[in-house]
């Protein structure tokens, strides 16, 4: 049942932090190496966040508003996007409805929460560390319905027409109906080392795209959940099962036809769908945090915080912004001539589309920023560790 107060019970840390950040799952593993530390934004050692240099600011950047969240805890949280609305949701089982960073509605969902948020502007959709599934309305927050699933929730749910899927934190794949009955479960070997992913299921035309250990994307038949589909972006190699780790633990990214993606000690690769999924180009790459795709050029951060741009039609190198080094820097986004990335000290950096030259910085609350940031409406948007919620014009 789902109650509008909860008790002050701290939801149960991860056993070796947090998922986006390449944190090891299980595996008798009873110490991570710098490149695990470097990923954390808890880690509390390893190499030391480059200093932030002055920059020459030539980018215009406003807050268009600023709202509250709850607080990320030992999880990760996302905001999601539908219309001119933002869900947010916090640990301790706030849930909120934005529009133009106005409370709509805020309510708790009774219980702690691991992950979240994803809507489809009907339905707001978020996990817990118990693997429970909640579901409530858009509109006004009302709860609708409740499912399981088979471990706890590390990812935001993906809601489309089509239903909603979540993936578990031991990697399976569930698929509901709009009324939280379960239609399929897809489940896959994983080797026995493995990166813990807070990337959700992407839906597109009539499959669903998850990355998964091992370096394999696959598309999952919306119709029974049976794998159409499977590309090979990296490949397992090293002599020892931490050096195999080669994880996709990070969205992909899907434009028309096309599909790409990045594995931590992998590869960065792009696919055609309209070629029967076909490889267009893969290169060397090593990524926990993802990439994005416009009309020229792949961006993409690597696991050391350098920010790339790379030719869409070869993977061929156009630029390298490296002055970020170690400050666990977010997956980037672009939009308006600028590509934006966030750091695990709260800070907001543009960077020219065009060569990667710092163009603005914008502090937020001095925590970490997690996730991808995303664009609403013709602004930048951003949830921090601290659950301060910013949307940024710039231009």
């Amino acid at each position: 049942m789902i109650r509008q107060e909860i008790s002050g019970r701290r939801p149960r840390p991860l056993a070796l932090g947090l998922a986006l950040a390449g944190v090891l799952a299980l595996a008798g593993c009873s110490t991570l190496s710098d490149t695990m530390d470097a990923l954390n934004p808890f880690a509390s050692s390893g190499p030391k966040m480059a200093p932030l240099e002055p920059i020459k600011t030539t980018a215009d950047v406003r807050a268009r508003w600023t709202a509250s969240a709850g607080k990320a805890g030992d999880y990760v949280f996302a905001p999601a996007v539908a219309g001119n609305s933002v869900y947010v949701a916090g640990s301790n089982g706030t849930i909120a409805r934005l529009d133009d960073g106005a409370a709509i509605w805020r309510i708790n969902a009774g219980q702690p929460l691991s992950a979240g948020v994803g809507s489809d502007g009907s339905t707001v959709v978020v996990g817990t560390p118990k693997g429970e599934v909640l579901a409530f309305a858009a509109g006004d927050g009302k709860p609708l319905w409740q499912a399981r699933v088979s471990s706890e929730v590390l990812a935001a749910p993906a809601v489309s027409s089509d239903g909603v899927a979540v993936r578990s934190g031991d990697n399976r794949v569930f698929l509901f109906d709009a009324k939280g009955q379960r239609k399929w479960v897809y489940q896959r070997t994983t080797p026995p080392l493995s990166l813990r992913s807070a990337a959700p299921p992407v839906f597109a035309e009539k499959y669903l795209f998850v990355g998964f250990p091992g370096g394999k994307l696959a598309a999952l038949d919306l119709k029974n959940g049976a794998p159409a589909w499977e590309g090979t972006v990296a490949l397992p190699k090293g002599t020892t099962e931490l050096d195999r780790v080669a994880d996709i633990v990070s969205m992909p990214v899907i434009d028309g036809q096309e599909v790409c993606a990045v594995a931590f000690q992998g590869r960065v690769a792009c696919f055609d769908l309209g070629q029967g999924g076909q490889l267009t180009w893969a290169r060397d790459f090593s990524s926990a945090v993802g990439l994005a795709l416009d009309g020229r050029y792949l961006f993409v951060t690597d696991d050391k915080g350098g920010v790339h741009a790379l030719d869409r039609r070869t993977g061929a190198s156009v630029w390298k912004q490296d002055k970020l080094f170690n400050r666990r820097v977010s997956a980037p986004i672009v939009k308006r001539g600028l590509v934006m990335v966030t750091d695990g000290e709260g800070v907001v950096h543009f960077l020219s589309r065009e060569d990667g030259a710092f163009a603005a910085r914008v502090q937020t609350d001095g925590t970490a920023v997690m996730t991808p940031p995303q664009a609403v409406g013709s602004a930048f948007l951003v949830q921090t560790r601290g659950g301060t919620v910013m949307a940024l014009d710039a231009q």
